[in-house]
Formats: structure tokens, C-alpha cells, sequence
């Protein structure tokens, strides 16, 4: 009996050292898989410039396919080991959740809401509203087209925020609103708006690609912040992953995301503070 009982007591001892390496083989995580994997699978979208478009090479460029890069250079020493998911606005959330991508950049703007459901990283850009004048058109800037009241028409994406999201900056304004990007860019074109309503990213991507046509009315509003997205529950995933982007903002990988920036948005970040973190204040 006691040899019986040796013997149910050291299989229950195998059962139970072989749960525990289950255990910790699942415990790696996300960050060992990713590197385990030798790439980094990104969920991005293909048709919103300057965040994520093809180019006339077909090659997917943007804001937010550089921010990619950045988290794979510094998991692997090299940018381009990554393999891209194209995928809808609607399905940015629902690819992490279920692990079908280890990590969505795709200009998700960071709600609470948002963040009951996948964590996010620390932010990669703040966004806002800003206000496309076309160069030498009617009004000259924000001042001038405030004191004109409602003589102003403003384009404008349609949805239903649209009109107050336009009164919050120019209360007595007419505010057009279209069913497409393109439209409401169409309006300001022909002279059927004085300005348009736009992401302010997009006003400086546009005022790169010509610089002879449209500019700035000095006034932007409505601010959000983007950042990248990853699966709860693992830490240092989103640790490493902030770790990546926040050097690329504030340290030793700067010249890459100035590059970036630069290249998409046609201004320069600020530089680093050398001393104390100034973004810790």
C-alpha cells in the first residue's frame, strides 16, 4: 500500500511540475511571442493620408506606419520585420481583442470608453480641428473671419456633431456640411465655403503637398490625443511598447520620430529638453 501510495503521490508531483511550466510558458507573454515570431504583427488601415495610405508604389506609408517601425526596430534592430493587416476603422478593437494583430496603429483617438475594452499606449500625437483657408482667398485668418459672423461659410465633414463642433470656433458661421473628404475640400476649392473644417493633421499634410495654395488661419481647437492599442492583461507588452515610442518623442530614437514627423506633417517637434524630463512636470 505505501508503494502504491508513493507512486499516485509522485504522479500527482509530475501533473503538478508540469502544469506549473504550462503555466509560465503561457505566463511569457506577448512580448516573448513577438520575439519568438521574429515580427511584428501591426493592424493599420491603407487609405487615410498622412496616418496610413499607399504610396504610387503601392507601398504603405504614413504617420502611423512609422510609429509601427519604431516599435519593430526596437524589438528587432530592424524596421521592416513587420507584416501589416489592413483593416477597417470598425475593426481596430475586435483584431486585438481576439489577437489577430499584437498591436493596431490606426489614429484611435483614447477615450475611456475606449479603454474598458484594450489598453493604450502612451500618446503619439494630439490631434484637433483646424480651420483650411485657401491662400489669398476672402478672410486672411481666424480674426478676420470671427469678425465677419455669419457672412462665413464653413465646410465641413457631415455628421451630427458637425455644426457645433464649427460654432465652438465660429459661432455665427454658415456651416456646409458633405458626405466626403473630398467635397467638403471641393467647397473650399470653388469658393462655395471660405474655409474648411478639417483635422489639423490633415491641414498640415495638405499645406506640405501645396504649399502654394492653402494655409493655416492660425486657430485650432477640439483636441484628442492618438495612440496605439494592445490586448489588456499584459504588462510588459504595453510597458515595452511605451518604452519604444516614448524614446523615439523624448530620447535617444528622436531623430526618427522628428524625421517622421517632419516628413508627413511638414513642421519640426520640439526638441528634447536636455536636464530634467520636462514631459514629467
Amino acid at each position: 500500500m505505501r508503494n502504491i501510495a508513493k507512486t499516485i503521490a509522485a504522479g500527482f508531483g509530475a501533473l503538478s511540475l508540469a502544469v506549473a511550466f504550462a503555466g509560465t510558458a503561457s505566463a511569457e507573454g506577448k512580448l516573448q511571442e513577438v520575439l519568438s515570431r521574429g515580427k511584428l504583427i501591426v493592424g493599420t488601415g491603407s487609405t487615410n493620408p498622412p496616418w496610413h495610405f499607399r504610396d504610387e508604389s503601392n507601398e504603405l506609408v504614413g504617420f502611423d506606419i512609422e510609429m509601427a517601425k519604431i516599435v519593430a526596430a526596437g524589438l528587432f534592430d530592424d524596421p521592416t520585420k513587420i507584416e501589416f493587416v489592413n483593416q477597417a476603422s470598425d475593426a481596430r478593437i475586435p483584431n486585438i481583442v481576439t489577437d489577430k494583430v499584437d498591436i493596431t496603429c490606426q489614429f484611435v483617438t483614447i477615450t475611456a470608453a475606449r479603454a474598458q475594452q484594450v489598453a493604450f499606449t502612451i500618446p503619439y500625437y494630439r490631434e484637433g480641428v483646424s480651420l483650411m483657408l485657401v491662400k489669398g482667398g476672402k478672410y486672411a485668418n481666424y480674426e478676420a473671419m470671427k469678425a465677419a459672423g455669419s457672412a462665413v461659410t464653413v465646410s465641413v465633414l457631415q455628421n451630427v456633431f458637425a455644426e457645433d463642433m464649427v460654432h465652438a470656433a465660429l459661432p455665427e458661421a454658415t456651416v456646409d456640411q458633405f458626405e466626403s473628404v473630398d467635397l467638403m475640400y471641393q467647397a473650399l476649392n470653388s469658393g462655395r465655403a471660405d474655409a474648411a473644417a478639417t483635422d489639423s493633421s490633415s491641414l498640415l499634410y495638405y499645406m506640405k503637398q501645396n504649399p502654394d495654395r492653402y494655409v493655416d488661419s492660425g486657430y485650432s481647437w477640439n483636441p484628442q490625443s492618438y495612440g496605439c492599442i494592445v490586448k489588456q492583461g499584459d504588462p510588459d507588452w504595453l510597458n515595452f511598447v511605451n518604452v519604444a515610442l516614448r524614446e523615439a518623442m523624448t530620447g535617444t530614437q528622436f531623430p526618427v520620430y522628428k524625421a517622421a514627423y517632419e516628413k508627413w506633417f511638414g513642421t519640426s517637434p520640439a526638441e528634447p529638453t536636455i536636464g530634467f524630463p520636462a514631459e514629467l512636470r
